[in-house]
């Protein structure tokens, strides 16, 4: 393997990584944010409250998205694979 074919299978990997990674991110993002906009409105001031609920979204939500990360994986693995096979 080349330094320019190991530099696109670690671009790709990246790639891969930031697709998976970014929805559940996002999720968390909303979440934190929109109880950071309510404890701002009501000014309760408790720093737990953030922690529970951002908790549980993000875990509901690798729960849905599983499916897409295991599918964005197997692709990967399935590319590295054929470049394994051609050499």
């Amino acid at each position: 393997m080349t330094g320019g074919e190991a530099l696109d299978l670690a671009r790709e990997a990246t790639w891969v990584l930031i697709v998976m990674a970014a929805p559940v991110m996002l999720i968390g993002l909303a979440i934190g944010v929109a109880i950071g906009v309510l404890q701002a409105l009501t000014q309760i001031q408790e720093s737990t409250l953030v922690f529970v609920p951002k908790i549980l979204a993000i875990f509901v939500s690798v729960i849905l998205l599983l499916p897409f990360m295991a599918a964005a994986m197997s692709g990967l693995m399935g590319t590295i694979v054929q470049r394994i096979i051609a050499h």
